[in-house]
């Protein structure tokens, strides 16, 4: 039988995913989720920065890492000079400053494109979910386990699923943008 849940929890999933990535994206205010996708090649394996240290934010422009181990501090900071951030780390024994940068309006424009292409590729992740789901029922038509009706019915409500998930990531996009464009 057609399980229409699996497929919304598929694109649960990718709406998921697709935050986890916004919520690491600088909008000039201090967010210890920027960090969260830079990874430090330590120990013989990359691991995220809040396995090394703790991560704190004293002040709205400001994120300090206490790095735990004073062997990590200048891997901690190559990487994140490494990373697409733009934020230049600075250290005091085991403690790096990472201060926020105001946004100019040139990095505004770019992280609006990058918030929109990212919005496009979970969009069609999701319309990827919803074809496979028609192309099941599809099957299960063929092998007449359903019958037309039954299959119309189906596909209407994959339909409505997807127009929800792609309005849920078009409202995300929208939100995000605002914020950015917040100064």
């Amino acid at each position: 039988m057609f399980d229409e849940k699996s497929h919304s929890l598929k694109m649960d999933k990718s709406i998921e995913a697709f935050s986890k990535e916004l919520s690491s994206l600088r909008t000039g205010r201090a967010n210890s989720a920027m960090l969260d996708l830079v990874k430090v090649d330590v120990y013989g394996q990359q691991m995220p920065i809040n396995q090394i240290g703790s991560i704190t934010t004293p002040e709205p422009r400001m994120i300090n890492i206490q790095v735990w181990d004073q062997n990590n501090v200048s891997l901690v900071d190559a990487a994140i000079k490494k990373s697409e951030l733009g934020l230049n780390p600075q250290i005091d024994g085991q403690l790096i400053r990472l201060p926020i940068p105001e946004l100019n309006e040139e990095r505004r424009t770019e992280l609006k494109k990058l918030i929109k292409s990212m919005g496009e590729k979970c969009k069609i992740s999701i319309r990827n979910i919803r074809r496979d789901a028609n192309e099941e029922l599809k099957k299960l038509l063929k092998s007449k386990e359903i019958g037309e009706d039954e299959e119309k019915s189906f596909e209407k409500n994959v339909q409505n699923i997807t127009d929800k998930h792609i309005q849920t990531v078009e409202e995300k996009v929208s939100s995000k943008e605002k914020e950015i464009m917040t100064i």
